[in-house]
């Protein structure tokens, strides 16, 4: 994660109305790089990728929140108030670009994927749902962004 990456980050997290929203933002916008980056074909250092992040995090919100934690709020119901949230998509669009609203979806379902596996718990609930209305409207829409809030 780049300096610049990290400068819109803290815009975007300067969008919420409140600390808690822009705390929530900051984290989901933070999670979806993660995630995202994990889309290569190269091999990759997780211990060197979370140091950085923690180190950013850290720095951003203080003691007790890490990748992990990050990644775990992703994959709760407390989640849905951000997913929703179309000022949050306007502000992700803004200021993530790099990462396209349409694969909100697809990397939400990764970390899903990734913590039933750990878990051993089946993926269901709000964010599942969620997760599922979005991927059939995008089909319905052609993949253009049709999907409610993207």
């Amino acid at each position: 994660m780049n300096n610049a990456i990290q400068e819109r980050l803290r815009h975007l997290m300067q969008e919420g109305r409140t600390r808690v929203e822009a705390t929530d933002w900051f984290r989901v916008a933070l999670g979806l790089y993660y995630l995202a980056g994990l889309m290569t074909q190269e091999a990759i250092d997780f211990k060197k990728v979370d140091r950085e992040y923690n180190r950013f995090i850290y720095h951003t919100l203080g003691k007790g929140h890490t990748i992990t934690s990050v990644l775990q709020y992703m994959s709760g119901e407390k989640v849905m108030p951000v997913v929703e949230s179309g000022r949050f998509m306007e502000a992700f669009r803004r200021f993530c670009g790099e990462i396209p609203a349409d694969t909100i979806p697809f990397l939400l379902e990764l970390n899903l994927g990734v913590a039933k596996n750990i878990s051993g718990l089946e993926a269901a609930g709000p964010l599942a749902d969620w997760i599922a209305r979005q991927k059939a409207a995008l089909e319905q829409g052609g993949g253009q962004g049709q999907a409610q809030g993207i």
